[in-house]
């Protein structure tokens, strides 16, 4: 009876999680679905749209009207540089705190996540000004600095939670031998800490590539991410949904790919120290 109950809730869990996954998933299908299909046939009731031909045309005016791999060349180079600079302040940071912690330690932390519910909206305009007198305004430079300076907060906190599952001991030994602050975090911390690591960068990796707002109104024509590529496709006459799913779909193709190849070094850095 004990198995039976036990077989019946693992088949419900089963359900319950691909019933999610689907739900989740269904959006960018979707998307992909309307991609292949003409502009007449994509605001057509659901059913009329799946039953419609199946089409490549809106790829093809996409690529004629717009510079995709330019956008896409921005978007690498914004999301792994901010990321990049953003470990370069945030590792420090992150190994002061989980191994010579002060009494307020805690409170910065809770202060660093608070600034990620800012209203993003609150703070564009002297942001925004700040640029055009440094003049960063629609340059790549500007937005890994806003970029790296939005996500840091979280790898601050992310490479603390693991960070701390490493035993202060081993870093003692290593000075013990000699090694100096420099060797400690490059040949000692670091190694011990890929897999966590592997997946901070990951993740800012995603959240950088994704960011809208501030690609938006910090960009025009030379740094424009393919978040800026994809909104060329609304006008004042209206959306072009069969155009615009596809210049979507070329923008996240890429990051659903990374994703898919990385998802086991993502999982297990997101574990990383919750079993002892």
């Amino acid at each position: 009876m004990a198995r039976a109950v036990k077989t019946r809730r693992k088949a419900l869990n089963t359900a319950l999680a691909w019933a999610v996954g689907v739900l989740i998933f269904f959006p960018i299908l979707w998307v992909v679905v309307l991609s292949f299909k003409t502009e007449g046939d994509a605001i057509k009731t659901p059913l009329e749209v799946l039953t419609a031909p199946w089409t490549v045309e809106s790829y093809g005016v996409v690529q004629e009207r717009s510079d995709y791999v330019k956008h896409f060349f921005n978007s690498v180079v914004i999301s792994v540089g901010s990321t990049l600079l953003g470990l370069l302040v945030a590792v420090p940071a992150a190994w002061s705190m989980a191994f010579v912690p002060s009494k307020r330690t805690k409170d910065i932390l809770m202060w660093m996540l608070s600034t990620k519910m800012l209203p993003a909206v609150g703070v564009l305009y002297p942001i925004y000004l700040l640029f055009i007198q440094l003049g960063l305004l629609d340059t790549r430079l500007g937005l890994v600095v806003v970029l790296m300076l939005i996500n840091l907060p979280i790898i601050v906190w992310m490479l603390y939670t693991y960070f701390r599952e490493i035993p202060g001991e081993i870093l003692e030994a290593a000075r013990m031998d000699g090694a100096g602050l420099r060797e400690e975090i490059l040949y000692v911390l670091t190694p011990m800490a890929v897999p966590g690591m592997a997946s901070t960068v990951l993740l800012n990796v995603i959240l950088a590539w994704n960011e809208a707002f501030w690609t938006l109104n910090l960009t025009a024509a030379k740094a424009g991410p393919l978040t800026a590529f994809i909104a060329s496709y609304s006008s004042p006459e209206g959306l072009f949904y069969a155009k615009l799913s596809a210049a979507s779909t070329m923008a996240i193709a890429p990051i659903l790919i990374l994703g898919w190849f990385s998802q086991k070094q993502l999982v297990r850095g997101l574990t990383f120290g919750a079993v002892k």
